[in-house]
């Protein structure tokens, strides 16, 4: 194995990231036991739960659901999914009524050939931004879907991704990867980690399977992190001292009128330690508040939850909320020998803009396009997964802060004490201090695919009424910048009259299918 090709690829874990995982590795390489492509064997032990709270992903899962073969109205169907185009951030700014903005998937029209704050900043300020420079904010509003019943599957009229049944994800993955990608499924508990003379790992040892031996191991075991954190000790860097929260309140609530709109939008609500997210599903609604236990306590937290959700639309009662407890941070390395982690166990932050399927979705990714053909190659293509995805989790951790740097509340210490300079990471400051003068371009990012590019940024800076005091527009600037505007407004008249409502189109989908390309 040493020195020989890669032919048997060992996933620890299942979930959404063990067979996300397995799931693209076997569609890129024809994973058939006695083939001339890749072996892919996933153990999942039957006595761990999975989490099942990741409900939201990002557009990007349309294309992964595409190449790993997977028809997108099987998929709505059985797990339970509806459209997602964005999140909604309530009470983030001021905490006052009607503080409220979006950051929609849709890009603004004239992206990268206009500047469109300086435009919105002295002839649209008295309307929020992203309403201003795109049409999906009023989609949102409105209840209305991302495309048309016409629209072929994963084609989109407005960009969107999807809200899903996390646990119900990971039984579908399950059941496409064994019976139409030739993964073989392994339900055991792992119970120790072997190794060659060299340091790599040789096997996983397995209460009633024995010995499963691999060429490469893929962590997907979670917090524990079982391969790489506690065989290999590599080092986890906790990013407390940044993010705040570590713990959360999870509870699903039934829909009062099974009639009404599905919100195609994560709604985020600020609260006094933390913030409540609310998901709507076709046949319920997933809402949970994420906090800082530092700064409150499960009972206060608990109180907010219930009051949220009888304010919002739920029922009176509801069940005991489900307590999940986390340590924000990351692995110092996410690629070790010949072991690498994906999802939780190579790190975790806070749900805040739903990056976590996200970076499984790109792990995964890369780890296929780039999978070494033999042990001599590992070290460096590690090399490189490993500087790419520090580098991700580095922005992630800059983009959520963001949200919380900005805000103007002052009613509690959470608050407070998210805008002291000491917990802003200083690549975030410095952009800050750019932004003063020139707004996020792309010039302030130097990856090719960026997580978040500069229109993000964008979207939550002047969201929540941050102010770039630019140079003066040319006269043709101001009209270039002014005709997007207009653009834009023509097509949200358009489309709100052309699009159907979200739970229209789903129950459309459900019953009828979609149109194939």
């Amino acid at each position: 194995m040493n020195s020989g090709t890669i032919k048997h690829i060992v996933i620890a874990g299942g979930g959404s990231a063990g067979w996300l995982s397995g799931a693209l590795i076997a569609a890129q390489h024809q994973a058939q036991e006695g083939s001339a492509g890749l072996q892919v064997t996933l153990i999942e032990s039957p006595d761990v739960a999975p989490i099942g709270v990741g409900e939201g992903t990002w557009p990007s899962m349309r294309m992964t659901l595409k190449k790993i073969g997977v028809s997108e109205a099987d998929f709505i169907r059985e797990c339970d999914a509806s459209f997602k185009q964005g999140s909604r951030f309530n009470g983030w700014t001021t905490g006052l009524e009607n503080d409220f903005y979006f950051h929609p998937f849709t890009m603004p029209q004239g992206e990268g050939d206009a500047d469109l704050v300086t435009a919105w900043q002295r002839g649209h300020a008295d309307q929020p931004f992203a309403e201003v420079v795109c049409p999906q904010p009023a989609l949102c509003l409105r209840g209305k879907a991302p495309k048309q019943t016409t629209t072929p599957e994963y084609a989109a009229v407005a960009n969107y991704g999807y809200h899903l049944d996390a646990v119900k994800l990971g039984l579908f993955l399950r059941r496409h990867c064994v019976e139409r990608l030739g993964v073989r499924h392994v339900s055991d508990h792992i119970l120790s980690v072997s190794s060659h003379e060299n340091g790599d790992i040789a096997a996983l040892q397995t209460r009633n399977s024995g010995a499963i031996e691999g060429d490469l191991f893929v962590d997907c075991t979670g917090m524990q992190s079982m391969l790489l954190g506690q065989h290999y000790g590599i080092e986890f860097l906790p990013q407390k001292h940044v993010l705040f929260n570590d713990t959360a309140l999870a509870v699903q609530v039934p829909h009062l009128d099974v009639n009404g709109e599905i919100a195609s939008q994560t709604l985020s609500t600020a609260q006094q330690h933390g913030w409540i997210w609310d998901i709507g599903l076709p046949t319920r609604r997933g809402i949970g508040y994420v906090y800082s236990s530092a700064h409150g306590s499960d009972e206060q937290a608990e109180l907010a939850l219930r009051a949220y959700v009888t304010k919002n639309g739920g029922p009176a009662e509801i069940a005991t909320p489900r307590k999940l407890s986390f340590n924000p941070g990351y692995r110092q390395q996410f690629w070790h020998r010949n072991c690498v982690a994906i999802g939780q166990s190579a790190g975790f932050i806070e749900p805040l803009e739903a990056s976590a399927l996200v970076m499984v979705e790109l792990s995964a990714a890369l780890l296929s396009e780039q999978m070494p053909a033999n042990r001599a190659e590992m070290e460096i293509l590690a090399n490189r997964f490993n500087d790419t995805f520090t580098y991700r989790w580095e922005r992630v951790i800059d983009f959520l802060k963001l949200h919380y740097v900005l805000s103007k509340r002052t009613d509690t210490d959470y608050w407070r004490d998210n805008c002291r300079t000491e917990t802003i990471p200083a690549h975030l400051q410095e952009l800050l201090t750019l932004w003063q003068h020139h707004m996020p371009s792309r010039h302030d990012f130097f990856r090719v695919a960026e997580l978040f590019p500069a229109e993000s940024y964008q979207y939550i800076l002047y969201g929540m009424d941050f102010n770039t005091d630019a140079a003066l527009l040319t006269p043709s600037s101001i009209r270039r910048a002014d005709g997007y505007i207009r653009d834009a407004a023509l097509l949200k008249d358009k489309m709100l009259s052309g699009l159907p409502g979200n739970r229209d189109l789903i129950r459309h989908i459900v019953q009828h299918g979609m149109h194939k390309i």
